[in-house]
C-alpha cells in the first residue's frame, strides 16, 4: 500500500522543538547544577575524610607498616644483639606506635652507652644509632681493673692494664666526686703529656697527682684550668728537666722541687 503522509501533530519532534520545553529543561540543568555546587564541597570533604580515615588505620593500626627488626649501628662494645634485648622494640606494633623515647631510655641504661638516638626508619624497622664511651683511664675497684670516661663514669672490665690509658689510683676514703674529677683531668690532657703518665694519685677533688713513667710527680689539683696547666707543665718540663716535683695546681705560681 502507498504510504500516506501524517499531518505534524503535537508529537516528540514537536514537543523537542516547543521553547517551553528546551525552557523548562534548562531549567532543571541549572537547577542541577547549582545543587552540584553546594554539595560539591561537601562531598570532598567526605571523600578527604574518608581517606585520612584509611590512612591512620593503615599507619597506626594496620600490619602494613608494623614493625619487623631493628637496625643497630656504631656498637663496638656492645653487640647489636645486646642493644636489641635492652631496646625491646615490640615487634609487629605498627611503626607509627613506637614508643621511640622509652627505648631510648632502655638502651641509654646500658653502662657502655653515652647517647642513643632512636628513630623510625620507614617502613618497617627502627633505626638505634649508639655512641659508646672512650675509656681515658682505667681504676682498680674491688680488685677489678674498670675502664673510667672522661665524666668519670666506669663502664667496662680489664684482665690487665690496657696500654696507653694512665691507671687511677684511688684510697679507701676518695669519694665518687674526687674520682669523676681526677676522670676529668685525665680526660683533658693533650696527648703527648697523657702519653708521659704511668698513673693519677686522687686523694681529694683538689689534690690530684700525675705521676710520670720515669716517677716524677706533678702536683695538678682539680681539673680547673687544665689548659692553662699543661701549657705550663710544658714549659717547665723544658727548662728544669731534672726536677722530682712539678707544682701547677695554680698556674699562675708553678714551682718544682728538686733538679
Amino acid at each position: 500500500m502507498p504510504r500516506r503522509d501524517r499531518p505534524a501533530g503535537p508529537g516528540r519532534a514537536g514537543r523537542a522543538s516547543d521553547p517551553a520545553e528546551r525552557t523548562r529543561r534548562q531549567f532543571v540543568r541549572r537547577q542541577w547544577a547549582r545543587r552540584w555546587l553546594t554539595w560539591k564541597p561537601v562531598v570532598a570533604v567526605v571523600v578527604l575524610l574518608a581517606l585520612a580515615a584509611v590512612g591512620v588505620w593503615l599507619v597506626y593500626f594496620s600490619s602494613v607498616l608494623a614493625v619487623t627488626g631493628v637496625d643497630v649501628r656504631g656498637t663496638a662494645l656492645l653487640s647489636p644483639a645486646e642493644v636489641r634485648s635492652a631496646a625491646a622494640v615490640p615487634d609487629g606494633e605498627a611503626l607509627a606506635r613506637v614508643d621511640l623515647a622509652r627505648i631510648r631510655t632502655r638502651v641509654q641504661a646500658l653502662a657502655p652507652v653515652r647517647s642513643v638516638d632512636v628513630s623510625r626508619e620507614w617502613p618497617h624497622q627502627v633505626r638505634i644509632d649508639v655512641t659508646e664511651r672512650v675509656p681515658v683511664a682505667v681504676v682498680a675497684i674491688a680488685g677489678h681493673l674498670r675502664g673510667m670516661d672522661e665524666d668519670g663514669v666506669v663502664f667496662r672490665d680489664y684482665a690487665s692494664p690496657p696500654p696507653g690509658l694512665p691507671q687511677v689510683q684511688t684510697g679507701s676514703d676518695t669519694s665518687s666526686d674526687a674520682l669523676h674529677e681526677a676522670a676529668r683531668v685525665v680526660g683533658s690532657l693533650p696527648r703527648d703529656l697523657s702519653a708521659r703518665i704511668d698513673h693519677v694519685e686522687v686523694e681529694t677533688v683538689d689534690r690530684i697527682n700525675l705521676v710520670l713513667h720515669d716517677g716524677r710527680v706533678v702536683r695538678w689539683g682539680s681539673s680547673a684550668d687544665s689548659d692553662l696547666k699543661s701549657d705550663v707543665l710544658a714549659k717547665l718540663l723544658a727548662a728544669v728537666p731534672k726536677a722530682h716535683a712539678y707544682d701547677v695546681s695554680v698556674p699562675g705560681e708553678p714551682t718544682t722541687t728538686g733538679g
